[in-house]
């Protein structure tokens, strides 16, 4: 069961400004292995608790934010991106340097975020369930930024525990892509997952 973040987690500002650069510092390295990019232009950046925890306090950081409503919300914002133990949740982010490329691009991709897939062993593919927060595309293009959470079942969570290889990938027509996660990062999204 997912132990969601409290008031009682969180350092006061003073507190956080103290220990920012101990704490990023240890976050980065943590998310080092979380980032999965598939392909070129398409990376999936796995949340979990440790990485949420940073997100809020950088955000209460930023907005000088101290009152118990206004954390309260952060919190109600937030605690919804740390996997449960049956998901893995990540933000998949679609990448083209060049401005017009990726306005071309946009605009071929609608709906390659529900054609992100996760795959543990033999297991059936995942797919991912997409922005539930709100829509993120319209009838011209999609967005550079999508949230996607992977449902898994007993089967791909038995099997990601015993050691199975994780695949991701897209199978939209206008990117596919299909990657194994190294070994480093199978151990950090086994992590996630409880029976």
């Amino acid at each position: 069961m997912v132990k969601l973040l409290t008031r009682a987690n969180l350092m006061s500002l003073e507190a956080y400004d103290e220990a920012r650069a101990g704490f990023r510092a240890r976050v980065m390295e943590h998310k080092k292995n979380r980032i999965v990019h598939i392909g070129e232009n398409v990376t999936l950046y796995f949340e979990d608790r440790l990485t949420i925890h940073y997100q809020v306090q950088e955000m209460l950081r930023a907005e000088k934010i101290f009152d118990a409503a206004g954390i309260a919300e952060e919190l109600d914002a937030y605690n919804p991106l740390i996997p449960d133990g049956r998901n893995w949740k990540a933000t998949m982010m679609i990448q083209y340097e060049d401005v017009e490329e990726r306005r071309a691009r946009l605009a071929q991709l609608i709906g390659i975020d529900r054609s992100a897939w996760m795959r543990v062993g033999e297991c059936d593919k995942i797919f991912a369930i997409s922005n539930e927060d709100l829509d993120r595309e319209t009838d011209e293009k999609t967005s550079a930024v999508h949230f996607l959470r992977f449902e898994l079942d007993d089967a791909s969570i038995s099997a990601a525990r015993d050691g199975a290889a994780i695949n991701a990938g897209c199978d939209h027509e206008g990117y596919t892509y299909a990657v194994k996660l190294p070994d480093v990062s199978r151990r950090s999204l086994v992590n996630d997952l409880s029976l």
